[in-house]
């Protein structure tokens, strides 16, 4: 059983930056890769970024490439997304989660069902 807690959301003006970070429970995060989705009200879940177990390899999605960088640190069993040059479109709930499988096969894991464990979330506001 996996548990992933979400930190670090809250309100930012445009231009400014963040960092969410994703605390997981368990053995057996460093064997599997992790990602990074939001939703946005009354839109459908989309994928951010995702990064493959040893940290090594990322993929984003391209409305964030340049602007956002996810890393983990096994030894803490955390995932980080780092939020820069943040738009008012970035507004969401931002969700981590833990993939099916441990490395990244690019476009396969934009979607919500390579993952299998869910954080409940945490909100960001970016304002103009």
């Amino acid at each position: 059983q996996v548990q992933l807690v979400e930190s670090g959301g809250g309100l930012v003006q445009a231009g400014g930056s963040l960092r969410l970070s994703c605390a997981a429970s368990g053995r057996t995060f460093s064997s599997y890769a992790m990602g990074w989705f939001r939703q946005a009200p009354g839109k459908e879940r989309e994928f951010v970024a995702t990064i493959n177990w040893g940290g090594g390899i990322t993929y984003y999605a391209d409305l964030v490439k340049g602007r956002f960088t996810i890393s983990r640190d096994n030894a803490k069993k955390t995932v980080y997304l780092q939020m820069n040059k943040l738009k008012p479109e970035d507004t969401a709930v931002y969700y981590c989660a833990k993939a099916t499988r441990a490395e990244i096969y690019y476009s396969s894991m934009t979607r919500p069902s390579a993952y299998d464990y869910w954080g409940q979330g945490t909100q960001v506001t970016v304002s103009s």
